[in-house]
């Protein structure tokens, strides 16, 4: 319903303007000089771009005025704080400025808490990975992050697990003719040794994950039946945690088709 939603905050969104970019350059050099106006213009004129970038949120299941109000706090940062003499865009300074504002509000209102040691590891973390990557142009495993940040493997896994947002046991996973499998149907049940395969029989997906390639048989048994998380399989069968969440994304899909 989001996507339809026109009134944010009291803000009719299919009315918001567009600045050029030469306006905004203009403005800029205005808002600079103490023109409260030009700011305000330069504001207003950019909350396209904070409506743009909340749509990546929508998943999350937070209220959309908040997130629009929070990436709006973010902007007016972006328009006090950017530099004229810098030879970059407005929009390329000010994007990541409202993505951290509207994630630092999603961190620090995390129904979980997480203490901040754990929170920094792990944000300390995303940062070595991002730089890992640009460097070597690959995604580095867990012992190469820790090894980089000096910490300990577990630590370091223990931290990037935490940062995750939590799903309800009564999320849907896929719904047919009205009928919802939900992620408590696909929790198995560790007490006995055949669990996982009690479960495959009873809701008949033992012909349909014979169709799977062994890697994705794989990365689904590890998940579902040894309750493994993406990060581990990850580190197990040496790919990245997005490959692993791509494949088993694909293989669900697949079981899907097949059932």
């Amino acid at each position: 319903m989001y996507y339809n939603k026109v009134e944010i905050c009291g803000v009719n969104t299919s009315q918001l303007t567009v600045l050029s970019d030469t306006e905004k350059k203009e403005l800029l050099v205005r808002s600079k000089e103490g023109d409260t106006e030009a700011r305000r213009t330069l504001i207003c004129g950019n909350l396209r771009l904070v409506l743009s970038i909340i749509q990546r949120f929508i998943n999350r299941r937070e209220n959309l005025d908040d997130l629009f109000q929070v990436g709006c706090i973010g902007l007016v940062k972006a328009v006090d704080n950017f530099n004229i003499a810098m030879d970059v865009k407005f929009s390329t300074y000010a994007v990541p400025m409202i993505i951290g504002e509207i994630r630092r509000y999603l961190r620090d209102n995390n129904t979980i808490r997480i203490s901040r040691s754990v929170r920094d590891l792990a944000y300390r973390s995303l940062q070595a990975r991002e730089e890992w990557m640009r460097e070597k142009e690959t995604e580095p495993d867990i012992e190469q992050l820790a090894e980089r940040l000096g910490e300990k493997k577990e630590a370091v896994l223990g931290a990037m697990e935490a940062i995750i947002e939590p799903i309800s046991l009564y999320e849907p996973v896929f719904t047919e003719n009205g009928d919802s499998v939900y992620v408590m149907d696909q929790i198995s049940d560790t007490s006995t040794e055949n669990s996982g395969e009690a479960w495959l029989e009873n809701i008949a997906l033992s012909d349909a994950m014979k169709t799977l390639s062994d890697r994705e048989r794989h990365i689904i048994e590890m998940r579902f039946y040894k309750n493994k998380t993406q990060m581990e399989i990850a580190d197990e069968i040496g790919i990245s945690q997005a490959q692993v969440s791509r494949l088993e994304k694909g293989a669900l899909e697949h079981l899907k088709k097949r059932m």
